[in-house]
């Protein structure tokens, strides 16, 4: 671990404004579209979440770094964020049971980071003129070989990510003895996902971002998932077409983010990129159903059309985000599927909306009898 004097480094977006800040000592320079997420802990899920890959992340928790790393707070197998911001970056840790500190972790895959950065005058920046593309750059390349190079990355909107983290070969988690079989389209998927699932019950297989209808339903499943992941929904016709069967087979079917949107595009609801998105673990949800209120995990950049979900005969909405309203989850009315924009699994995260999995696993019980 090194405990060099730290290098300037910058931040540079896509509009030419510059935030100044220094190396952790990591060299090199990193591209994505910058986000913001306001959680105050659970840093290395998030660095792994595959929903995040292709992103810039800033870190709105003023430390980084003081508990460090343990192997089982990871969301996948490799930290999926392009690059770091944050205001104070430990190099030591305190945690009983961490097994390394941060810096090593982000060495070990070559993760770029910038500290001492002005994180809430970014975050506001952020907030007022939107999300945009930026590179964080740490080896001294003149901010004119930056704009140039900036100008080439493209932009989220349109932009397939799903293929860049989904699973190579379909792969089984859980006890084989389990009650309950479960196919999931692996879009991106949370390990926590997966662990909440097999918690209740269910031996699931999961399968790669462009298996077929057919390819899952030969596992003879009792129901079907369709994962969170990053990017743009609207690219991803093989998935869309995936919901539209398994919909049109009345197959126990539940959504998490970009499944969730995946479905609202399957019955011809469209999906649009938000001016900034949901990303924290304290985002208020309404659940229409019951009147009562979630304090939620949420990580997306997208959303599905209100306007679209309330004049659509077969689909109602169940859940409200309550900071601006939009669509946090809905169902069909005469199928058995439901979709939720946050994350239940909430890892990390409040755990309000574990409940969803319950909720999955009667619907799964209800159409078998």
């Amino acid at each position: 671990m090194q405990h060099t004097t730290k290098q300037p480094a910058i931040l540079l977006l896509a509009d030419g404004t510059i935030f100044h800040g220094k190396s952790i000592g990591i060299t090199g320079k990193t591209f994505g579209e910058v986000c913001f997420n306001t959680g105050t802990t659970g840093y290395q899920e998030i660095f792994t979440d595959p929903s995040y890959f292709g992103q810039i992340m800033v870190a709105t928790n003023a430390h980084i770094g003081n508990y460090g790393v343990n192997e089982n707070e990871v969301e996948s197998d490799r930290i999926m964020i392009s690059g770091l911001v944050c205001k104070n970056f430990s190099m030591f840790h305190s945690r009983p049971d961490s097994e390394s500190n941060l810096y090593d972790y982000f060495e070990k895959q070559n993760l770029i980071c910038i500290s001492d950065v002005d994180t809430r005058a970014l975050v506001s920046y952020i907030r007022d003129y939107g999300a945009q593309n930026a590179v964080i750059c740490t080896d001294g390349t003149s901010v004119e070989e930056l704009k140039k190079e900036l100008a080439g990355i493209p932009d989220m909107n349109g932009l397939e990510l799903a293929s860049k983290v989904s699973t190579k070969e379909p792969y089984f988690f859980g006890d084989e003895n389990a009650s309950y079989k479960i196919s999931a389209l692996d879009l991106g998927i949370k390990r926590n996902i997966l662990r909440n699932l097999a918690k209740r019950d269910c031996y699931i297989k999961v399968f790669p971002y462009n298996a077929t209808y057919e390819d899952m339903k030969s596992f003879n499943p009792d129901g079907f998932f369709l994962s969170n992941g990053p990017g743009d929904p609207d690219p991803l016709e093989s998935a869309i077409n995936v919901a539209k069967q398994i919909m049109n087979n009345n197959h126990p079917l539940f959504g998490i983010c970009l499944g969730h949107q995946v479905i609202a595009l399957a019955n011809g609801v469209s999906t649009y990129k938000m001016f900034n998105g949901h990303r924290g673990i304290n985002h208020p949800v309404k659940n229409l159903l019951t009147g009562r209120g979630e304090i939620t995990s949420q990580n997306h950049g997208f959303a599905v059309n209100k306007e679209e979900l309330e004049k659509h005969n077969e689909l109602e909405i169940t859940h409200v985000h309550l900071n601006d309203g939009t669509v946090a989850g809905m169902r069909m009315k005469s199928k058995n599927c439901f979709s939720v924009q946050y994350h239940p699994e909430a890892s990390p995260g409040p755990h309000d909306s574990s409940y969803l999995f319950d909720q999955f696993i009667e619907n799964i019980k209800s159409s078998k009898n």
